[in-house]
């Protein structure tokens, strides 16, 4: 396993970045240790990690005050950095905006943070034009509500979920999480968890077979899944893999969790949903028993 370790951290330096990935920064990877369980990297300044707070360009209107949203039993914490409201009679809005203090890294922490609050910047400045365009032409109803939740905290992992809900004349739910590795100070991707891209196929095909069990105990239930006795089959795009990079998080129990955004992979009133893939299906191919056992 310390072989498979040492792989990893070479993979890491070498691994092309996606763009929802594009904040694990290589310097996260300073220098490595032995310990007496085998090798493990360690990163992160020295300091304290600094929020990035100076400098923002947000309209006093819209932001309210630092809010500190507990996490039980952990030194890293996840705070509400700012938060945008508009509640009119059509138009609702409502964008909580997280942040990530007390990481020991501070170039992830400001990476992550820099990245929260972009997207609550843009997610704010869409809702607004589309506002104006909807009153430019006869007016309409229009809302938005986007937060976060941890998913994961404990002594090796913190994953963060971040959500935004659409509202027009049907809803929309996408999801997407950050997980790091509080101990080594990394970001982790899908990727860097396994020996090579063998996962793709072999969680799907585990996914797959969970879709079919789960119909088959409950008829409420629906995903678009070939085998799974659709009447409108060949007219439906049915789950075949998942990305590369598809949404994940990793459990308080150590258990990988794929998740897929409303309407990815069944009907809308399913929402967002998730697979744990048991460990067994996986162990083969991971990296490690680092994160997922």
């Amino acid at each position: 396993m310390d072989k498979k370790l040492e792989e990893l951290k070479t993979e890491y330096k070498n691994i092309q970045i996606p763009d929802e990935l594009d904040l694990v920064v290589e310097r996260a990877l300073l220098k490595s240790k032995k310990k007496k369980n085998g090798y493990k990297w360690l990163a992160g300044a020295a300091a304290a990690a600094v929020l990035f707070i100076g400098g923002l360009n947000i309209s006093p209107a819209m932001a309210s005050s630092l809010a500190e949203m507990p996490v039980v039993g952990s030194i890293v914490k996840v705070l509400t950095f700012t938060e945008y409201k508009v509640d009119k009679e059509k138009y609702q809005a409502d964008i909580k905006v997280p942040a990530v203090s007390d990481l020991e890294n501070g170039d992830l922490a400001q990476s992550l943070n820099d990245k929260y609050l972009k997207e609550g910047k843009e997610l704010y400045d869409e809702f607004m034009l589309e506002v104006k365009e909807l009153e430019d032409n006869g007016g309409g109803h229009l809302g938005v509500d986007s937060g976060y939740e941890v998913k994961t905290d404990n002594e090796q992992i913190l994953s963060i979920g971040r959500y935004v809900v659409n509202t027009v004349a049907s809803s929309s739910t996408i999801m997407k999480y950050d997980t790091i590795d509080k101990k080594n100070q990394i970001l982790l991707s899908l990727p860097m968890l396994f020996t090579d891209e063998s996962y793709v196929n072999t969680i799907s095909e585990n996914i797959k077979e969970q879709m079919r069990e789960q119909m088959k105990a409950d008829e409420n239930i629906i995903y678009w899944v070939s085998g799974a006795g659709l009447e409108d089959e060949d007219l439906t795009e049915l789950f075949e893999t998942i990305n590369k990079e598809q949404n994940f998080y990793i459990n308080n129990e150590g258990k990988l969790v794929i998740s897929f955004d409303k309407y990815e992979v069944a009907p809308g009133y399913m929402g967002v949903v998730e697979f744990i893939i048991p460990t067994e299906v996986i162990l083969d191919i991971l990296v490690s028993d680092e994160y997922i056992h």
